[in-house]
């Protein structure tokens, strides 16, 4: 005869198939990952800095210098990747559970939350353990396959979302993004406190909305400030990865679904996040090598 309760001993069964679900699903983020070279977590202390639009065009250009590259938009609120690439529709399924990435080129493919909402416009209302859920399944769930790069574009702030990004990717090379304006200055001291906090390796900082380049005379207007992202880069003795100018050429492309480096004509933006993804690239490689270097 047993010595436990009815409760205990059923609490207890659901807990074993709970914690068995969980084991298998965290052998298939392991799986996942594995194939992936570097992962990039794309992240900023505020809204309206541009996040999203480094994300897409740093993969864009990636891919086209011939890199393997995904996105993951974990921006649960507020998915903006999809819009930016002119991607819509829903993700295919494979073998019953399997998320495909949706194709955007041959070296580029995404999955977004908004592609598994059947209204795009609809609002999602989720509380912290249903995001922390959703965003484990679509890394566990998803067809990467081998990829050079993964961008993981995560919501702004510092809460549940890039949280769970760190703690399931945790070889995740974090990327933050500002603007040079006090107010966006303020929330990245927060975010790279949080980056510390969590133990996360930091790879950089991209200061965005960095000046705006007059089309006509090509000199530089310091309409948001210049130089607070690389003077906070500096006072943390993290890298400064580069400087995107504000650029008409960005709000077109964005208009258009199709990222600014991809656009034909030349633009100051264009140049500007070529020379991003270069940096982030070769940044990437060395903290490859200084990991392997550590752990060897």
């Amino acid at each position: 005869m047993s010595n436990c309760s009815s409760g205990s001993c059923g609490s207890s069964g659901k807990g074993d198939q709970k914690s068995a679900r969980m084991q298998i699903q965290d052998e298939m983020i392991k799986s996942t990952l594995e194939k992936i070279k570097y992962k990039l977590f794309i992240m900023s202390g505020k809204g309206g800095v541009g996040k999203s639009s480094v994300s897409v065009n740093v993969a864009a250009a990636l891919a086209a210098k011939g890199f393997k590259v995904g996105i993951l938009d974990v921006d649960i609120h507020g998915p903006s990747v999809p819009t930016l690439l002119g991607l819509s529709g829903q993700l295919d399924m494979d073998r019953g559970s399997l998320v495909i990435p949706k194709k955007y080129n041959e070296n580029l493919h995404v999955v977004s939350m908004e592609s598994l909402l059947k209204d795009p416009d609809q609002a999602v209302l989720w509380r912290g353990p249903m995001k922390t859920s959703a965003i484990r399944q679509f890394i566990s769930d998803t067809q990467w396959g081998e990829l050079d790069f993964l961008v993981i574009d995560s919501p702004p702030g510092t809460g549940d979302e890039p949280m769970t990004v760190l703690k399931t990717v945790p070889e995740a090379l974090a990327v933050v993004v500002t603007t040079p304006q006090e107010v966006s200055l303020s929330d990245v001291r927060k975010s790279i406190n949080f980056l510390q906090y969590a133990k996360a390796n930091v790879l950089g900082v991209v200061e965005n909305m960095s000046g705006l380049v007059c089309p006509h005379c090509h000199e530089s207007i310091d309409l948001f400030k210049k130089g607070g992202g690389k003077d906070l880069a500096e006072k943390y003795g993290l890298e400064f990865l580069g400087e995107i100018p504000l650029d008409p050429a960005t709000v077109v492309a964005g208009d258009l679904g199709k990222p600014v480096v991809l656009l034909e004509e030349e633009s100051f933006a264009k140049k500007a996040f070529t020379e991003l993804a270069d940096t982030i690239a070769d940044a990437a490689a060395k903290s490859l090598e200084a990991a392997s270097t550590t752990h060897a």
